[in-house]
């Protein structure tokens, strides 16, 4: 891949991988940051990564996946360690059916919420899902049912306590 074909790759591809890295993490910043790194990642990688049989997309999007689970696991570490309490960034307010999604997807499993967000936002086939998280098809299948029924449960419940607070 050339110099401009990657440009352009990365003109296409990276508004869609933020969009879908920050409805894993809930945070926007981190999903830049990720897919950022991923990219760079790729770039080193050219040969191998983005001009052979792979979906450069979704190795990326693997890549930013995992570097924002090792990011997330060292902060919680840190917490425990400091067991303090920190400002939390300044950030636009999104609008309350985003917040309501993005608390409601935190709280499922990550295997779940991965499969669902994966699915859902990201238009990949079950086959694609089990291919880039190792698992069976099978397991993808029950993971996104069992996702979305937990999903509909925690955005009702949300909507239910939502209810009653303005009642």
């Amino acid at each position: 891949m050339t110099e401009d074909e990657f440009d352009l790759f990365y003109a296409a591809a990276c508004p869609r991988l933020v969009g879908q890295l920050y409805a894993l993490t809930g945070d926007y910043a981190e999903a830049q940051d990720v897919v950022q790194e991923a990219f760079a990642r790729a770039w080193e990688r050219r040969s191998s990564v983005l001009d052979g049989d792979r979906d450069p997309e979704a190795w990326i999007r693997t890549v930013a996946h995992r570097l924002a689970m090792s990011r997330w696991r060292r902060a919680r570490r840190w917490w425990e360690l400091v067991r303090g309490e920190s400002e939390p960034r300044p950030v636009p307010e999104p609008n309350p059916d985003h917040v309501a999604l993005v608390a409601a997807l935190r709280r499922l499993p990550e295997a779940q919420r991965t499969a669902i967000v994966l699915h859902h936002l990201c238009d990949l086939s079950v086959e694609q899902i089990a291919a880039e998280t190792d698992a069976a098809v099978g397991t993808v299948k029950a993971r996104l049912s069992r996702g979305r029924s937990a999903l509909a449960a925690h955005l009702s419940e949300d909507i239910h306590s939502t209810e009653e607070a303005c009642v």
